[in-house]
């Protein structure tokens, strides 16, 4: 089993992703509201920030948070709910877009086959 972890930036895609992996046969994830590092440091520490950066953050003003989305899945699973965050999302790769990743898990309790 792994953890697929998406941190999804395009907050307004989160709906079409649950219904994709909904499709799909993923049934199960956990959505928490986050904000990166970059946002933080904008609040807190201006100075800290070069001046293309302060930028940036004023003209993505109306996107300072995103979402994390956790699904605990069989490893055969994995590329199915990767393939539906591209889907769904597009390239990763693209700046802001949002990042994804794997992490293995041992062992899970509460977690219906």
């Amino acid at each position: 089993m792994e953890v697929l972890v998406i941190v999804l930036n395009k907050i307004d895609l989160l709906d079409d992703l649950m219904v994709e992996f909904n499709n799909n046969g993923i049934r199960g994830a956990t959505i928490i509201d986050s904000m990166g590092m970059i946002k933080v440091l904008a609040d807190e520490h201006p100075e800290d920030i070069p001046l293309f950066g302060s930028l940036k953050m004023m003209l993505n003003e109306n996107r300072p948070f995103n979402k994390t989305i956790f699904t605990v899945l069989d490893s055969e699973k994995i590329s199915i709910a990767m393939d539906c965050v591209k889907k769904v999302v597009g390239d990763l790769n693209k700046n802001g877009v949002g990042i994804m990743f794997t992490v293995p898990v041992n062992i899970t309790e509460g977690i219906l086959k």
